[in-house]
């Protein structure tokens, strides 16, 4: 503050105080928008974790399953869905998404992205990426008719042999202040290879015709529930990292404007005291 007048002071002030009051209306709208999408996590969850107990029930039950989108075959492409908002003031939450998926990218020979979000968009396209598709103004408020196209697409890529292998980059909602970025594989499917529970007793299901024709049904809406749970998860990761980065912004301010409002307490105290030495200064030459 050294230098600065007691009317570049003020002004100061009335600037930090207009961004405090832009910072706070941004967190307000963020928390309000937080709140819808943690009601759709909560009614997400349960339907993909079904989708995903049948699809593993299938391969544990039903020895040697052949399908198309089960199979492995030889790597020479590997393509990757980066979910990103529209928008940044969020914190790291588009840079940490984008980090995750070029850290898993450096394994593979030959990528391409379908990117979900402006910012994921923008740094790929910067880069000169290889892009099988591009998705925005959904990021926020992501509907199952988008999370549907992106799996179409997806599917088609993998059936011509576009793409020999399909990931998945978002970032789940842990809480308010925490939200994890993750990489998952949707294709080619893999059976949890774990081990069942030792005191369950085994429960043989029979799937009719056979489970090669419900995998047929169920794989496009195993992958359709996925990504629809990962826009989800993504849209209130990104309501959590931008109400977070307002509150910390506003406080900030707050701390600004204290310490400014002090500086030009310090500088008016300054101007008064010269002016009664002035005073008496001037009474005493009178004498």
């Amino acid at each position: 503050m050294a230098g600065m007048g007691m009317r570049d002071i003020k002004r100061r002030i009335k600037s930090v105080n207009s961004t405090k009051q832009i910072t706070k209306a941004m967190e307000m709208v963020s928390s309000a928008k937080l709140r819808r999408a943690r009601e759709r996590v909560e009614k997400t969850r349960p339907y993909f974790d079904t989708i995903t107990a049948t699809v593993q029930d299938i391969f544990s039950s039903s020895g040697g399953v052949k399908h198309p989108f089960v199979n492995e075959r030889e790597i020479k492409k590997t393509c990757y869905i980066v979910i990103t908002a529209d928008r940044g003031l969020a914190g790291g939450y588009n840079t940490n998404a984008i980090k995750t998926a070029v850290s898993h990218m450096q394994e593979k020979e030959s990528v391409s992205v379908i990117t979900v979000g402006k910012k994921a968009r923008t740094y790929f396209k910067k880069r000169n990426y290889d892009f099988d598709g591009e998705f925005v103004q959904i990021s926020e408020n992501p509907s199952y008719t988008d999370a549907k196209q992106i799996s179409n697409l997806v599917l088609q890529l993998y059936e011509k042999e576009m793409a020999d292998e399909v990931y998945l980059v978002y970032t789940q909602f842990v809480s308010t202040i925490s939200q994890k970025p993750e990489v998952i594989r949707l294709l080619p499917l893999a059976g949890d290879k774990k081990e069942k529970d030792a005191n369950k007793e085994f429960e043989y299901v029979s799937y009719e015709p056979s489970p090669e024709d419900v995998l047929d049904y169920l794989i496009p809406k195993y992958i359709e529930s996925t990504v629809f749970g990962a826009l989800v998860e993504s849209a209130a990761s990104y309501q959590g990292a931008t109400k977070v980065a307002m509150e910390n912004a506003t406080d900030s301010a707050e701390e600004m404007i204290g310490s400014l409002t002090l500086s030009y307490n310090r500088a008016r105290q300054a101007a008064i005291t010269q002016e009664i030495a002035e005073i008496v200064g001037g009474a005493e030459a009178l004498k």
